[in-house]
């Protein structure tokens, strides 16, 4: 992150954001948009109802030379198992077992390097923890000059396929490379939303001719951070500072799936005794809120006698199911479905009850093999 005495930096899509009436805003050290004029709530209604483009070229990409089996000295996800041509989640942990950050992993088919990408946020820091911790073994180049796009929602496998033909036949965290109006990219079918689609890794020169391309497709609006934001929580996707940092380990933000089979068995991760062994004060659950107003993060949870119990994560409305909801963590005694708890906004408990997560179904094209 960059300080407030240091000038923000901007993406290759900088200019485009401002031609279409982007808000900017300080985000991770970048200029980013948080809306464009049509709004949050149209944006986030038109990713579910259409397709949806986001510049998240302020993430941090990079490869990963050498033996690269060795991320798994930071990591429980089963990096050796990844097939050639598949993406994974996985979690960056400190040596004491709690995230680091979270990321994504990418074994493309022919090449040697994985392709890493991590948050905006935590990643000259990320880059520098892998090297040190794989010093020998395996090197981290970052790309700081690459962008990244996300088209999203249920029209998208029908625009991009207009430009990139072979990304209509990927299904659910499979990754290529090819070309996307021209342009030299790395295509993955993922993304932050819930919904169907894909994640385009570009050259920064290629971004804004690749953005325009997409734009003027007739089902694609230009959607901003807020609606990424609101997206997300439907989905049930963990944000990183917020509902995960290092305080938190993987077995109490409910991330144990991402935790490969083997090294579930040998537990030979960071913390991997600790975390495979349970028992923990508290979990991350999915929280519905009575009536119409929103509890934000940092709101305290109480249960019904008034005793704090866990504090909001993260909060909003959600436009999908015309309502709010949150998540947050509760002591594990709490933290069942249907659950009653009280979420403590402006002073005042506001009735609410644990729900499970995601709350909004996701719709990822999964493969039927």
């Amino acid at each position: 992150m960059t300080t407030s005495t240091e000038p923000l930096l901007s993406t290759p899509l900088h200019a485009l954001h401002l031609e279409l009436g982007g808000k900017m805003v300080p985000f991770a050290g970048y200029e980013m948009p948080v809306q464009y004029p049509s709004g949050i709530l149209k944006e986030h209604l038109h990713t579910r109802a259409q397709a949806g483009l986001f510049d998240v070229s302020h993430m941090g990409q990079g490869f990963l030379s050498g033996d690269g089996n060795a991320l798994e000295r930071v990591t429980p996800a089963d990096v050796a198992g990844l097939k050639p041509g598949m993406q994974r989640y996985g979690l960056l942990l400190t040596p004491q077992g709690t995230i680091r950050d979270d990321f994504m992993v990418s074994r493309l088919a022919g090449e040697d390097d994985l392709y890493l990408v991590v948050n905006a946020g935590t990643k000259h820091g990320d880059f520098a923890y892998i090297n040190e911790t794989l010093k020998g073994a395996a090197q981290l180049t970052p790309r700081f000059d690459r962008a990244l796009l996300a088209l999203q929602g249920p029209a998208a496998e029908a625009v991009l396929a207009r430009h990139a033909p072979d990304v209509a036949g990927l299904t659910f965290m499979q990754v290529i490379r090819t070309t996307v109006a021209g342009a030299p990219a790395i295509v993955s079918r993922t993304g932050y939303t819930g919904e169907d689609g894909y994640e385009i890794s570009l050259e920064g020169a290629d971004a804004e001719t690749v953005a325009r391309a997409l734009l003027a497709e007739p089902e694609v609006l230009p959607i901003g951070l807020g609606a990424r934001d609101s997206l997300r929580l439907e989905a049930g996707l963990r944000l990183y500072g917020h509902d995960i940092d290092d305080s938190i380990n993987p077995a109490e933000a409910g991330l144990l799936w991402s935790i490969g089979k083997r090294r579930k068995e040998a537990r030979d991760f960071p913390g991997g005794e600790k975390i495979m062994a349970g028992g923990f004060a508290k979990k991350l659950v999915g929280i519905r809120p009575e009536g119409r107003a929103p509890a934000r993060e940092g709101a305290e949870i109480a249960d019904k006698t008034g005793r704090v119990i866990g504090k909001v994560t993260s909060g909003g409305f959600g436009p999908s199911l015309n309502a709010p909801l949150a998540m947050g963590y509760v002591e594990t005694a709490f933290a069942a479905p249907g659950t009653p708890l009280d979420l403590m906004v402006r002073g005042k408990p506001l009735p609410a009850t644990v729900a499970p997560m995601p709350f909004v179904a996701h719709k990822y094209r999964r493969s039927k093999i």
